[in-house]
């Protein structure tokens, strides 16, 4: 019998059949781990996004799929909707960007929303300065949130007022003060936050991650509660664990999680922690037999998969959450501000990391698909 004291993970392994999956299993699979990739990461997105407007800083996009055309609406500030390939998203929170401090930025934005439609070149030559100086100015005030970019069918650098406070896209406004206008549009940025408030912005995703596991292993084993079975006398009863003893196994299995991840990097157990885990093709097959098995082994498997996406995201390793709160330390640490062409490099090389192990993950697991091996 199990003891209140410490309990086990009592779920059965989703076992995935190695027949060869209908036309339908697949329609099925396919729609299954696209709303579940989906949900967790709206969760983890939500998380950077609730934090980010509670510190007051503009996001301009929320948006569930990769970046390219989507549909949607906008409320307030921020676009939300759905793109064309729905995997992966993303919170565009502005001023990410190491700010330039250029004392050209202030005349650039006031000059372009009284004009409210603004051409490169126009920019250039009535301020005086380069167009390489009045992109580079017209860019930052983009990240910010202040101006959009060119559309795609703009023959010319166009760049456009956004539409709020009852202007449309590209209108003109009255600028009465253009240094209280310029302080607000930065107040809104990232750039502009005291460090911990920083961090705090770019540790809610993964904790929102985190927090749906704990969510999770609260409702099972506390509010619904397992059939168990008396090993000595064979009886089944029904048992539920006190909240704190489920919070406690969301523990232990992060525990487990974590050390699975820092298999990766150890030279002596890389490769067989590798060979033991999955892509996105072994996450939705195992999503649909997730889904075959039940409400509760399904339920159990999105906390899996959130435990995953919430711990990954905290390595230390850019373009990751993670790592950009190393490089956020790093910058409070040694007082220097840490350029964009090195975040640029860094963000690369974790990119080129990651993509030789999914690349190594995808075959591994179609092989499996193929062949039906996915013990």
């Amino acid at each position: 019998m199990l003891g209140r004291a410490g309990p086990a993970l009592q779920f059965v392994w989703i076992g995935v059949r190695s027949n060869i999956m209908s036309g339908m299993d697949i329609v099925i699979m396919l729609i299954t781990v696209t709303l579940l990739l989906g949900f967790l990461v709206f969760i983890h997105e939500g998380g950077h996004y609730l934090a980010a407007r509670a510190c007051k800083v503009r996001v301009s996009e929320f948006m569930i799929g990769l970046p390219g055309p989507s549909i949607g609406f906008t409320r307030g500030e921020t676009r939300f909707g759905i793109t064309a390939v729905p995997l992966g998203g993303y919170a565009s929170i502005c001023g990410m960007a190491p700010p330039s401090n250029s004392p050209h930025l202030k005349r650039v934005l006031g000059y372009a929303y009284r004009k409210g439609t603004v051409y490169l070149e126009d920019v250039a030559h009535d301020l005086f300065l380069t167009e390489q100086e009045a992109y580079d100015l017209l860019e930052e005030l983009c990240d910010w949130g202040s101006l959009k970019r060119p559309h795609r069918k703009d023959k010319h650098n166009v760049y456009r007022t956004p539409a709020k406070g009852g202007f449309e896209e590209g209108q003109p406004r009255i600028v009465a003060d253009n240094e209280a206008f310029f302080e607000s549009e930065k107040s809104q940025q990232y750039c502009t936050l005291p460090f911990w408030k920083r961090c705090t912005i770019l540790l809610a995703g993964p904790l929102m991650n985190l927090l749906w596991v704990f969510l999770v292993f609260i409702f099972i084993y506390s509010v619904m509660g397992l059939d168990l079975q008396n090993p000595q006398t064979g009886e089944t009863f029904h048992y539920t664990w006190a909240p704190w003893e489920a919070v406690a196994m969301g523990f232990k299995y992060l525990g487990m999680v974590v050390s699975a991840i820092a298999g990766l990097f150890n030279p002596a157990t890389a490769a067989q922690t590798v060979s033991q885990s999955t892509s996105v093709v072994g996450i939705a097959v195992m999503s649909k037999s997730a889904l075959d098995a039940g409400f509760v082994n399904f339920l159990f498997f999105t906390a899996v998969i959130s435990a995953s996406l919430g711990l990954m995201n905290m390595l230390p390793i850019p373009p990751l959450d993670g790592g950009r709160f190393v490089v956020e330390i790093f910058q409070k640490v040694s007082r220097k501000v840490v350029s964009l062409r090195a975040l640029g490099y860094m963000s690369t090389a974790g990119i080129v990391l990651f993509t030789g192990f999914f690349l190594v993950m995808v075959n591994q697991d179609v092989q499996r698909f193929i062949f039906g091996n996915w013990s």
